[in-house]
């Protein structure tokens, strides 16, 4: 007989299975020796109360043996003599939608501007120790997109968005562990992130598609107002029966090529701020309230934070427990920065981007650059960082409480971003709308987490990609473009996504929709 549970157990309980089929038995009132198998199948960890829990939905196997669930391996068609589908970038919608399109029985060709997750790490290792920015190939493109080399948080559940279980079972399939589909918070990390992607790339080229690296969309063709292919930067034609945009939120120069052709284009909500750096042992001892070591069956304490501030919402963003801090620039004269982990979040330093929502009044001084008015504005605060940091990717920092206050930073703590930290007033050059909600906002995240407001933990700037301030509006209906028939935007770039599983299920979604427009 089988039955669901759902049980609250210390942390060494939820991670050794003999002490866990104990307390199972005890639960139901029976002997452990009935209990044949233990299954969890959802886990989350409730730290409200002195002693930490975590809270775990099982599946006991009483008198039973257990029953193993797989994940079954698709049995992907060949599609090498099918309709071409373009797809413009292979971050998670590019990938996820074409890996759709060969179950449609479509051909899907991807073309990506930066290299392949192997060649771009070589990128990003000249990016931290020279200070040089590859256009093309960095944190943000290259394949597999921006999440590649950050946390692989998983962290979207609205069933309203898609089937998530459905983009989790092929994530698994590609080699992710299977714990992703039975944690409150999954991610994957940057170290087990590549070659999952690179999994994925072989997939779609043993089915018969195609993935072209080191190919940047510099036009797009239309004809008779269809969408029918790009051209590449060295001129060459890339024809198909429709395209996908899946470019990511920091390809500015879609937005461009887009508005130059004279197509619509929104402008969106979006925020920026700053990334935060604490030690991990504060935030371990604030969020699972102990004095010392946090527990070692415990992982690296996460935060999440949300305040009001004169009339603006202020929030963190991104929180990477036991994580680095990374430059995430794609051009030379300007500084971004965004946090990563690897699966075992084991670093020394949490750190979470602050940021501000941007409203309309905000933008006034770029009014004159319309739809595009939030891009620029951020171009310009990047480029403000990159400036107070030395002009590298040295990154302007200054202690939380000496930013409060209005001091500059006499010293400043030691820090995962490998790249440097300059001394900077960021009190004086971060924009006025910004600057001020923030110098609030970390007291009153204190209140709420006592020991969060410290000189321990220091600011560093910019915290700007959070999302695109540009959306490429799409028929509810065919998601193509109103003006452009067989123009698909799709996830963070065309504002339809907020990271890695809601961009996946926007990328399949599209698929679908492809497949139904051309019937």
């Amino acid at each position: 007989m089988q039955q669901e549970i759902e049980i609250a157990v210390p942390p060494r309980v939820a991670q050794h299975k003999d002490l866990l089929i104990e307390d199972c038995a005890l639960e139901l009132g029976i002997s452990n020796d009935a209990v044949h198998d233990v299954q969890i199948l959802r886990r989350s960890i409730d730290a409200r109360s002195k002693q930490v829990k975590y809270r775990l939905k099982c599946r006991v196997f009483i008198n039973e043996e257990p029953v193993v669930e797989t994940v079954e391996k698709r049995n992907y068609q060949n599609v090498n003599d099918k309709p071409r589908i373009l797809i413009v970038g292979s971050g998670p919608a590019g990938l996820f939608a074409a890996l759709r399109l060969i179950e449609l029985g479509f051909k899907p060709i991807v073309i990506e501007r930066g290299k392949d997750v192997s060649n771009r790490r070589k990128d990003l290792g000249i990016l931290h120790k020279k200070h040089l920015v590859n256009p093309d190939s960095n944190y943000c493109f290259g394949e597999g997109g921006a999440g590649t080399y950050s946390d692989g948080k998983l962290y979207t559940r609205s069933k309203k968005r898609g089937d998530l279980k459905r983009v989790l079972d092929i994530l698994i399939e590609h080699g992710a562990q299977g714990d992703i589909k039975i944690d409150a918070h999954p991610h994957i990390g940057t170290n087990k992130l590549p070659k999952i992607i690179a999994n994925m790339r072989r997939t779609i080229l043993e089915s018969g598609g195609e993935v072209r690296f080191d190919t940047r969309a510099e036009d797009i063709i239309i004809k008779s107002g269809k969408a029918v292919g790009v051209v590449d930067q060295n001129g060459n034609n890339i024809e198909a029966v429709s395209v996908v945009l899946a470019t990511g939120h920091s390809a500015r120069d879609i937005f461009y090529l887009l508005q130059s052709k004279g197509l619509e284009l929104e402008a969106k909500p979006f925020a920026m701020g700053v990334r935060v750096e604490h030690p991990q042992p504060i935030i371990d001892n604030l969020q699972y309230h102990c004095d010392g070591p946090r527990d070692k069956n415990l992982p690296a304490a996460p935060y999440s934070a949300v305040e009001q501030i004169n009339g603006r919402g202020v929030y963190s963003f991104c929180m990477c427990p036991g994580g680095f801090i990374v430059p995430a620039a794609t051009a030379q004269q300007e500084l971004v920065v965004n946090g990563m982990s690897t699966s075992t979040r084991d670093s020394r330093y949490a750190n979470s981007g602050v940021v501000v929502e941007i409203g309309l009044q905000d933008l006034k001084a770029y009014e004159k650059h319309g739809v595009l008015a939030g891009l620029e504005f951020q171009k310009y605060l990047e480029k403000a960082a990159w400036m107070a940091g030395g002009k590298t990717q040295t990154a302007p920092a200054q202690r939380i409480v000496d930013f409060t206050e209005g001091k500059l930073s006499p010293e400043l703590n030691d820090c995962s971003y490998i790249p440097g930290l300059q001394s900077s007033p960021m009190h004086e050059w971060l924009p006025k709308h910004i600057g001020k909600r923030l110098r609030k906002v970390f007291k009153a995240f204190d209140q709420k987490m006592k020991g969060y407001y410290t000189n321990e933990a220091q600011i560093l700037g910019v915290e700007s990609r959070t999302s695109s301030p540009v959306k490429i509006p799409r028929d509810d209906n065919t998601l193509q473009h109103p003006q452009c028939e067989g123009l698909y935007p799709s996830g963070e770039g065309g504002g339809y996504a907020g990271g890695i599983v809601s961009a996946a299920i926007d990328g399949e979604k599209v698929a679908e929709a492809i497949a139904k427009n051309l019937k």
